[in-house]
């Protein structure tokens, strides 16, 4: 088993093969769960939905998938993934790139990108 594959807070991930340049993995998120915002440089992804709805944030855009569609991820851009649903969000995820390391990612409280707002409430 690849050291990427396991249990997380917000579902589970296994990687179902992998590469020097690629990654797949099977990703599957807990209802009213999602991935913290990120960003990578060394890569780009593809995320398929096999079920389940997905809630997507790339850069300035923010769409819904259902089964059977998909989006691009491109390197050096702000993403995230959310299952507003009721039901696991199944996704199949391809990663490829140079450079597939965990260290790749960051966080935007990290990069100070979104700052903690008191002022909306």
């Amino acid at each position: 088993m690849s050291s990427h594959s396991g249990a997380r807070y917000w579902g589970n991930v296994e990687v179902i093969e992998e590469g020097d340049t690629y990654r797949i993995s099977r990703v599957e998120i807990k209802p009213r769960h999602g991935i913290k915002p990120q960003i990578h440089y060394h890569r780009n992804e593809h995320w398929v939905v096999v079920s389940g709805v997905a809630k997507v944030t790339c850069g300035d855009t923010e769409i819904l998938l259902n089964r059977n569609e998909s989006t691009y991820v491109p390197a050096a851009t702000l993403h995230k993934v959310e299952n507003p649903g009721l039901i696991p969000l199944v996704i199949l995820e391809i990663q490829n790139g140079e450079y597939l390391g965990e260290d790749d990612i960051e966080r935007p409280y990290d990069l100070n990108l979104i700052k903690p707002t008191s002022e909306n409430k």
